[in-house]
């Protein structure tokens, strides 16, 4: 039976995840409360009672840190504010400049003080420690216990940060007006299927909604429930198994696996890391739905794509779409003469590999995609013909750009450069052929979800949409029921604990 306090307190030995059946419990019960909002019609009560779950939603997952999402949701607030209210060029950048440098600094603090550190160290000479100044300020004025050598990582703050970032550019520059309301405002940043792993929602987009009267069609509620019975499937059982059974044992020790293994490994986390992602996006796309929100779609079958820019137009698309506005236009985009244009687009990319985490790796990730999409622009600027490809060639670019495209999950995956190198030492020299039989035979459950996984990606769209037609025209009863039988086949599946999802740590 569960405890009072296993459901309304902070627990970090087990946030509180999408697929966990303590968010189901919470989430039925906070429906219906919001439900009865309806009914009465009362827009602003329904408002507040929504950004408070999220607020406790935010903090099941991360604790008293969501102090800090009030404060970078205050601090935009207020400079969204008088960057509207001042007629002077100069002080609106100053407004702004304060945004920025309070955005950026919260990333800077909690995300990449370690690599920081460790940089000066080593260049250095130094032996310099990171100090958590907010802990050591509590234990000095509240006589807490906190440790001040460990920073921790708050949840999602890469994503709200961005997005309260977009608000402010956008009041800026004046595509917006600045919110009146902190508690639409606070609304808009916090809402919980989407703040701790995007999408990255844009003020013009999402504030609008907040006043409209809540609709939920018999189509908008069969396409809620199938994308959330989607998400399950895709990040519980395809998902979670495959790392757990498969991927993570052999990147851990990749010399103690085949060549083969090795490559199977790198297919293999092709697909989790796109089931896990997607996944998300497809659960938090169907809650928001039911809530009478509409979130921007992040994922359009990437691996589909015939290039590399073609992968970014379908790959995390909130993201993408979010640097080529406030970063590569901001840097000058394509306006100033072919060099800058490339030089953008590998700031662009190298900027972004360093959003996902503070490590070298993702440096090196977004450093290739960067290399590649300069290639790919100069390729289709000398053969016209390329930017259109057809019959076998369209089968090459899309079979060229996914291994690239895996090459570089190589990089985002491994531990270290270490595990990069013996990966590619496995896969190049030993591959063992031999064993491909054995291998299969050994993980057959692992290839049977990846081969599955793989397909249902690549089948056509009008399949899918034809699936889902099917799935909206079946009553509203049996699409609970069968959400409900999804729902106990996924806690059935799992082999282990829960598995946070890999967005969670960015």
């Amino acid at each position: 039976m569960l405890k009072i306090k296993e459901i309304f307190f902070y627990n970090s030995g087990s946030p509180l995840l999408f697929n966990h059946y303590h968010f189901l419990l919470l989430f039925t019960i906070a429906f219906g409360i919001f439900t009865l909002f309806n009914f009465s019609k009362k827009k602003l009560a329904r408002n507040a009672f929504l950004f408070v779950f999220s607020l406790f939603f935010y903090y099941k997952t991360s604790g008293l840190y969501f102090f800090i999402l009030l404060f970078s949701t205050a601090i935009d607030f207020y400079l969204g504010l008088a960057i509207a209210k001042t007629s002077k060029r100069s002080w609106k950048k100053v407004f702004l400049s304060l945004s920025l440098l309070s955005n950026f600094g919260l990333l800077v603090f909690f995300k990449y003080a370690y690599y920081i550190v460790d940089i000066i160290n080593y260049w250095f000479g130094l032996n310099w420690h990171v100090i958590n100044f907010m802990h050591l300020f509590s234990n000095e004025i509240f006589a807490s216990n906190f440790a001040i050598n460990s920073i921790f990582l708050p949840v999602g703050i890469s994503f709200y940060t961005f997005q309260t970032l977009s608000y402010s550019i956008d009041v800026y520059r004046g595509n917006i007006p600045a919110s009146k309301s902190l508690l639409d405002f606070g609304f808009f940043v916090s809402f919980f299927p989407q703040l701790v792993a995007g999408p990255i929602v844009r003020a013009k987009d999402f504030l609008p909604q907040i006043q409209q009267e809540y609709q939920l069609s018999r189509t908008q509620f069969g396409k809620a429930i199938y994308l959330i019975i989607i998400g399950l499937i895709k990040k519980v059982v395809i998902s979670d198994y495959i790392s757990v059974n498969f991927v993570d044992r052999v990147f851990e020790a990749p010399e103690l696996y085949s060549g083969f293994s090795n490559l199977m490994a790198v297919y293999g986390y092709a697909l989790q890391i796109y089931a896990d992602f997607s996944g998300y996006s497809d659960i938090a796309i169907g809650l928001a739905a039911l809530l009478g929100f509409s979130l921007p779609i992040n994922f359009n079958s990437p691996y589909k794509a015939l290039s590399i820019t073609d992968f970014w137009r379908r790959w995390h698309i909130s993201l993408s779409s979010w640097l080529r506005d406030y970063l590569y236009i901001s840097l000058g985009g394509n306006r100033k003469g072919n060099f800058r244009t490339y030089l953008h687009l590998m700031i662009t990319m190298l900027l972004g590999g360093l959003w996902h985490g503070a490590a070298t790796k993702f440096i090196w990730w977004g450093g290739f995609h960067g290399l590649a999409l300069i290639v790919h622009k100069l390729y289709t600027q000398k053969f016209k013909w390329s930017q259109n490809p057809k019959g076998f060639y369209k089968l090459y670019a899309q079979v060229l750009t996914f291994h690239f495209v895996c090459f570089c999950w190589v990089y985002f995956r491994s531990a270290n450069m270490d595990i990069v190198k013996a990966m590619g030492n496995q896969i190049i020299y030993q591959f063992e052929g031999f064993q491909i039989f054995e291998i299969f035979r050994a993980y057959w459950k692992v290839f049977a979800l990846m081969i599955f996984g793989f397909i249902t990606h690549f089948i056509p769209t009008t399949w899918k949409q034809k699936a889902q037609i099917t799935f909206n025209s079946w009553p509203n009863l049996a699409k609970v029921m069968f959400l409900f039988l999804v729902v106990i086949l996924c806690f059935q599946s799992v082999s282990s604990e829960n598995q946070p999802f890999i967005y969670f740590q960015f």
